[in-house]
């Protein structure tokens, strides 16, 4: 049976819809979950701190509910814009949708650790609950910004001007677009909500020592971040590079591979970075006089991991020029 363009637009803006909103609401939940959990077990500790530890976890779920609603606008963008009636937007709404759901996976669970580890520093030291509490918000908001690599890519989908380009290969680049940046999200978002722990983690162990202890989170964070940056690269080229007009459908299998490669291949170099800098930042809270030297591991240990990543990134990239 035959469908006219105006139908399989309306079931992409369905899909990318349920998509976005389905996804969305995974790490969001995750994160809030483990926050929860942390301060029913910090107010168990210190029953006195009850106030500071229950106002720090609704800050924080808030949080980590940013990426979701992320997810929610995109949703609901799909649901009640008309988009035009040509066969590139069935690609443009799924894509648009696949990103930002994804997207939001790895933010929302990353933001979660932070604030959870706030709550049990604060039953701790409930005298520097300002402290960490400030902590907790850099690095959960840190957290946020693969989820807006994504968001970002998945408003250029639905907005900019891919009808003047040929059906194929732009079909393909549009999707692997959203691959790229929204599955590149999940790795970086888990990872900086891993260091942003050990960030808090520290500051409620060793409160004198919140100043390397900070900078040590923001250097680890930035690096654990790279992967996803990666991510968005591969997707803005993708978006905005003319490809001439293909028969092939090999060639628009190389695009569409792009994207899933350079996604997939953020997921492990943006969480064992997080790993690394969580190990790193947490110690030198408990040994500030060699900051110095764990942060040069660090850096070292992360780099060894970010080398996969950029792997990912050079086939990628020879798929969009070479292949």
């Amino acid at each position: 049976m035959d469908f006219p363009i105006e139908t399989w637009v309306t079931v992409a803006a369905f899909l990318g819809s349920g998509m976005s909103m389905g996804f969305g609401a995974i790490g969001s939940a995750i994160g809030e979950g483990y926050t929860a959990a942390e301060a029913n077990a910090a107010i168990s500790r210190n029953p006195s701190a009850t106030t500071q530890i229950f106002k720090n976890m609704l800050v924080g779920q808030a949080v980590a509910e940013s990426s979701a609603i992320f997810a929610l606008v995109i949703a609901m963008m799909l649901l009640f814009t008309k988009f035009p009636a040509n066969p590139i937007t069935f690609f443009l709404l799924i894509s648009s949708g696949l990103c930002m759901g994804i997207g939001a996976i790895g933010p929302g669970i990353g933001a979660g650790y932070p604030a959870g580890e706030t709550c049990i520093g604060i039953a701790r030291q409930p005298a520097v609950s300002d402290q960490m509490t400030t902590t907790m918000l850099v690095g959960s908001a840190i957290c946020q910004t693969s989820g807006i690599y994504a968001l970002v890519t998945s408003l250029i989908l639905l907005y900019s001007d891919f009808y003047s380009k040929p059906f194929a290969p732009t079909w393909a680049a549009v999707l692997g677009a959203g691959l790229a940046a929204g599955v590149g999200a999940i790795g970086s978002g888990i990872g900086e909500g891993l260091v942003a722990k050990a960030g808090c983690e520290g500051v409620a162990r060793q409160p004198t020592s919140m100043g390397p202890v900070t900078n040590g989170m923001l250097l680890g964070m930035a690096v654990a971040e790279t992967t996803a940056i990666y991510g968005l690269l591969v997707a803005l080229i993708l978006m905005f590079k003319t490809f001439e007009p293909v028969t092939s459908f090999g060639a628009a299998m190389a695009l569409l591979s792009s994207g899933l490669c350079m996604g997939l291949g953020a997921i492990g170099p943006g969480i064992g970075e997080g790993c690394t800098g969580f190990g790193a930042v947490r110690w030198i809270a408990r040994n500030p006089a060699e900051t110095g030297i764990l942060t040069r591991s660090m850096l070292v240990g992360q780099a060894v991991s970010e080398s996969t990543g950029i792997y990912s990134l050079v086939i990628a990239l020879v798929l969009i020029f070479v292949v």
